[in-house]
């Protein structure tokens, strides 16, 4: 699944569901998905690529190059660091303390050249990430990779329940996925308006949010449908003001499509 951002909001744009035993994509399809998205999405708008362990590999690592797209990718921490003086090592071998980092620029990883910024968690985990960009911020961009955590958990159990079906039919959970992938971006963009003007979601000691936009979304939207059923004086007029809401986004983004 690709998931595309802008500023605060990222909603899924395109995914396949995958007939394999592995629960891994391979490089191709990978790079098939990519490329029916580029049919949608021109390259040029693409600002930055972001995965986690699984997403690697020459051939994908240098689809992403030949193509000019900027990336950052986690690493799985046996695949070694070739530096710009010839020498291979693994991470064990850099004898790094809990909670220190490293940064190599210019290396060799899977057979491509780029940089690299490694951190060790704890005695056997390394945060182990290696993109195009800037070494220095290498780390900082790889934090955008949260909003998709925070997409697949609210897909699987926070308000919409994925997991929870009992289809097996690939076509019909594609269905299934687009549906609720629609239910989702419009919580989560529900939740951006309400997060912009009228209570602003609060944010924890660690930066994050309190709650995502979509679960935000979601818990207005039902106070709003309880509001409407027990006190229907007040609570009509907000469901209207809902609908109202959604006709309008609907309308400025068949307009954006037409224009686009």
């Amino acid at each position: 699944m690709v998931l595309v951002g802008y500023g605060d909001l990222q909603l899924p744009l395109y995914w396949e569901l995958l007939d394999n035993k592995s629960g891994n994509s391979s490089s191709q399809d990978r790079i098939d998905l990519l490329d029916k998205c580029f049919t949608i999405v021109d390259k040029k708008r693409v600002g930055l690529v972001v995965g986690d362990r699984e997403f690697v590999g020459n051939k994908w690592i240098k689809y992403l190059k030949d193509n000019n797209l900027n990336f950052v990718m986690r690493f799985p921490k046996h695949h070694s660091i070739t530096s710009s003086k010839g020498e291979t090592f693994l991470l064990t071998d850099l004898k790094l303390s809990l909670g220190a980092s490293r940064i190599f620029s210019d290396c060799l990883v899977d057979g491509c050249w780029g940089n690299a910024w490694v951190k060790r968690l704890d005695e056997d985990e390394y945060l182990y990430v290696f993109g195009s960009v800037k070494a220095e911020f290498l780390a900082q961009l790889y934090r955008k990779r949260w909003c998709i955590e925070t997409f697949f958990q609210n897909l699987k159990g926070r308000g919409f329940d994925l997991e929870s079906t009992h289809l097996r039919s690939l076509t019909k959970l594609s269905k299934l996925v687009a549906l609720v992938s629609l239910a989702y971006a419009f919580c989560a963009s529900f939740g951006l308006y309400y997060h912009q003007k009228v209570q602003s979601i609060k944010t924890k000691n660690h930066g994050y949010k309190s709650t995502s936009f979509a679960r935000y979304g979601l818990n207005q939207i039902r106070t709003i449908l309880r509001e409407s059923v027990s006190n229907p004086a007040t609570g009509w007029p907000l469901l209207k003001r809902l609908f109202n809401w959604l006709k309008r986004q609907i309308a400025q983004n068949q307009t954006a499509i037409l224009a686009g």
